[in-house]
């Protein structure tokens, strides 16, 4: 469906799943068979991409229009029909026609069977993270070549963070305890860029890349090509706060 989203003191209307930008998120376990039906309210062909996972005998589910699927046409619906095999951690959907992966897009989650513990220390929380870089879905011409247009901002969860003007109440935020371990679960929906990410004064675990368990790492700074997915464990190594004279801490 289409959608006024307003960042950066601009409101621009976009094509959206559920009205959701990003869109919303899908959480299943290991071995769960999937129907998803995607309904199409908007002008625009459209067909999703499940990235990451392996259609066993199910490649008509696997979304590239015009490949393994004729797209969506308006007013029409089509249902995804798939079982996950084989693979745990973070992966996403996202649309696969044109540029419409710019906006439509959102995670998908695949839990552990059940019973089936994680091979790392139970986090205290989970937290799903979508780094992207917003970009409109159409071209335009500059001297006859088709590029891009420059984007406004690079967003986490769909805000631009505060570094920006009109920006200071757009920024996700990650509350977090003292000495407690969280799982980030972090998705690089941009079209082109390879982002870098980081927290300041604090080093993190990797235990995951596109849904396949990895040895655990430690590191500062990670890259994250675009479309992939990593699982990271982070610890709050924030100091606590000195005990003063007659208080209590």
């Amino acid at each position: 469906m289409l959608q006024n989203v307003t960042r950066l003191c601009h409101t621009k209307n976009m094509v959206t799943v559920n009205g959701k930008f990003p869109g919303p998120r899908i959480v299943a376990r290991e071995g769960d068979r999937l129907l998803i039906q995607v309904a199409n309210h908007v002008q625009n062909n459209i067909s999703i991409h499940w990235h990451g996972i392996r259609q066993l005998r199910s490649g008509w589910a696997d979304g590239p229009a015009y490949i393994t699927q004729c797209p969506i046409q308006t007013g029409q619906s089509y249902v995804y029909n798939y079982t996950i095999v084989g693979q745990r951690g973070t992966l996403w959907w996202h649309a696969h026609i044109s540029w419409l992966r710019s906006t439509l897009y959102g995670p998908l989650i695949i839990l552990p069977k059940l019973g089936t513990p994680y091979p790392f220390v139970k986090p205290y929380k989970e937290e799903s993270g979508s780094m992207q870089i917003q970009r409109q879905s159409l071209t335009r011409q500059c001297k006859q070549v088709e590029v891009p247009n420059v984007s406004d901002a690079y967003t986490i969860n769909g805000l631009p963070g505060p570094l920006y003007n009109c920006s200071a109440k757009d920024t996700f935020k990650l509350k977090v305890k003292p000495g407690k371990t969280y799982l980030l679960r972090l998705i690089n929906a941009a079209l082109n860029d390879e982002l870098f990410f980081s927290i300041a004064n604090h080093t993190f675990t990797v235990v995951e890349a596109d849904a396949v368990y990895v040895k655990p790492f430690d590191t500062k700074t990670l890259l994250i090509a675009p479309g992939q997915t990593t699982n990271v464990l982070l610890k709050d190594q924030t100091p606590p706060p000195k005990c003063q004279i007659f208080h209590d801490c």
